[in-house]
């Protein structure tokens, strides 16, 4: 709460405390420029034993999740919210370090800001690898 002997106006403090989430929010803004890059049709993203049931791996700029057994999912590995890598499967969720927005292993958003899923990227197996396509 705001108290009017503490010497700072009320307008430096609110002011001040728009700013410092804006600050914070910039830690990989590096990657944030760079645009992902799909993975070329094709191309091997993890073998199979890699994917843990009921989870995932992030393999570059794609996630590939296994929400059930031997069923493949793949996603840009960026929040929807404000285009934050991802960097990896925490359990059975994709968690976003920027805002806090958390996806399903279907990319399904379970907890906001994210207003929107995952990007899908198309994957399927071959024998026991995971590839993009």
């Amino acid at each position: 709460m705001f108290a009017p002997e503490s010497g700072l106006p009320r307008r430096s403090v609110l002011i001040g405390a728009a700013v410092v989430p804006v600050a914070a929010c910039s830690t990989n803004s590096d990657d944030l420029m760079r645009p992902p890059a799909p993975p070329a049709a094709g191309q091997v993203l993890a073998a199979t034993a890699d994917i843990p049931v009921g989870s995932g791996a992030v393999v570059g700029d794609t996630v590939v999740t296994q929400p059930r057994a031997g069923v493949f999912e793949g996603f840009v590995a960026r929040c929807t919210h404000a285009g934050c890598v991802l960097p990896s499967v925490s359990g059975d969720t994709i968690d976003c370090p920027c805002h806090g927005s958390r996806f399903g292993l279907d990319g399904a958003v379970l907890r906001g800001p994210a207003m929107a899923p995952l990007t899908p990227v198309a994957v399927k197996v071959q024998g026991n690898q995971v590839i993009a396509g």
